[in-house]
């Protein structure tokens, strides 16, 4: 099943995200490798395809898992989490309905 992993930033979280995100991207990387993954990316804090110093606020990652448990761990086991970067996350299912593949 699908589900949506979303991961909300601590304030000021732009100098922890470009520290580990070579390893956040490389576990994305399996994802999507093995097919498991709809899309992943970051909530930029203000309009702007380069938000620049002003960062994120999140991110939103769609990935398929066996169950939830195991979405859950997958995401707890993040390099974001391990460096303080989100302050919480959610997984919740996801039904895909468009586009149909």
């Amino acid at each position: 099943m699908w589900f949506a992993i979303v991961g909300t930033d601590v304030p000021d979280s732009l100098e922890k995200r470009k520290s580990v995100r070579p390893a956040h991207i490389g576990r994305l990387q399996q994802l999507l490798e093995e097919g498991r993954l709809l899309v992943a990316g970051p909530f930029p804090a203000i309009e702007s395809d380069d938000p620049g110093p002003a960062g994120f606020t999140g991110s939103l990652i769609l990935a398929e898992f066996p169950s939830q448990a195991e979405a859950e761990a997958w995401a707890k086991a993040d390099p974001y989490v391990d460096a303080g970067v989100y302050a919480s996350v959610s997984i919740k299912p996801f039904l895909k309905a468009l586009p149909r593949a």
